[in-house]
């Protein structure tokens, strides 16, 4: 495998960087992503058939340059199988996702070598992601020499120059993940996926495991990190006020659909989906003199093994009608850019 060198300066890097299209301010999406399904076989015991669960079912959505699109839900609902699937971490069942014009669900294990340098995954536990027994800087240096990047002391200064920018110093280099804290083992988590200058970072709830305080520090990391290497992330999370903070777009996902998509001001300024409205209803208001109204809902999240009929929310749904009980909504532009899956909008 032919060797490539590691960028040899910062102005280098800067440079290539400035010569990055901006696809947002013509509205054309990088990442397009139709009808993604994954369907888990579940082989049923003696006596029972066997069955599947659909982790995510027809997803459909569009990532453009330059943004942060917000992924959230309740657990189970599929979100962190969608963002695996689209790397091919896990398999797709059906589905395609366009990227620079290729469907990168139809590209060969070779192929799709050369599509991971331009996607990196930041994963929800970086303890349980590292080797606990490779120092960092060796965890750093690998993604450089699986693509064949530098030789050896080039991929040593990388991830040391890579350390720096994500707030950390040169001795963590030799740290080992145990002598970490959890927010420092999560910027090392960032700093493997910004080495090899990706363009989308899918981050799979990179902050819900950290404390209120480094919550903050990562993500005002992640977003300096994003104005200065032009990056697009779809962040993954079950936090719709960090989402908010975050996200240009949001969408709304409910036992592997999406119900809900719309830019973050129109989302919260008025959402159209109940399910939507409770998960906007259950978000603190920091004022003791609030008193906000809250949905409660009833029940727990359906099994995807056995999804209700019509639309999947209603056993919960506070507003259902003996319609939604028995046919599934459309999925429709609702207002422009504001689309939604329910019988009443």
């Amino acid at each position: 495998m032919p060797t490539v060198n590691v960028k040899e300066s910062q102005a280098e890097l800067q440079a290539e960087l400035r010569a990055r299209p901006r696809a947002a301010a013509k509205g054309e999406p990088l990442l397009r992503v139709e009808g993604l399904k994954k369907h888990y076989n579940v082989a049923g015991q003696a006596g029972f058939r066997r069955s599947v669960v659909k982790a995510v079912d027809g997803v459909s959505f569009e990532l453009r340059e330059g943004e942060t699109y917000g992924l959230v839900g309740e657990s189970g609902c599929g979100k962190s199988t969608l963002g695996k699937s689209l790397l091919r971490l896990t398999e797709p069942s059906a589905g395609q996702a366009f990227y620079k014009g290729a469907d990168l669900f139809k590209q060969s294990r070779q192929a799709m070598q050369k599509y991971r340098r331009e996607l990196q995954m930041v994963f929800q536990d970086p303890f349980s992601s590292l080797n606990p027994r490779r120092i960092v800087g060796l965890a750093l240096e690998e993604p450089l020499a699986i693509h064949g990047i530098g030789s050896a002391k080039e991929r040593t200064h990388r991830a040391m120059e890579i350390l720096r920018t994500v707030g950390l110093q040169m001795e963590h280099y030799y740290r080992l993940p145990h002598e970490l804290s959890g927010g420092q083992r999560q910027r090392i988590g960032l700093a493997r996926a910004l080495i090899l200058n990706p363009r989308i970072v899918i981050c799979d709830e990179p902050v819900s495991a950290l404390d209120v305080i480094i919550q903050s520090q990562v993500i005002n990391l992640m977003q300096k990190l994003q104005r200065e290497l032009k990056l697009t992330y779809l962040f993954i999370a079950h936090d719709i006020a960090v989402v908010r903070h975050i996200s240009d777009r949001i969408g709304i996902m409910y036992l592997g659909k999406l119900v809900e998509e719309a830019d973050t001001d129109s989302l919260f300024a008025n959402p159209r989906h109940p399910y939507t409205q409770v998960l906007l209803s259950a978000v603190p208001v920091p004022d003791p003199t609030a008193k906000p109204e809250r949905i409660v809902l009833e029940g727990d999240l359906p099994s995807p093994i056995d999804p209700p009929s019509g639309c999947a929310f209603h056993t919960r749904c506070p507003f259902a009608m003996d319609r939604c009980r028995t046919e599934t909504p459309l999925y429709r532009e609702v207002a422009p850019g504001h689309s939604a899956a329910c019988h009443l909008t």
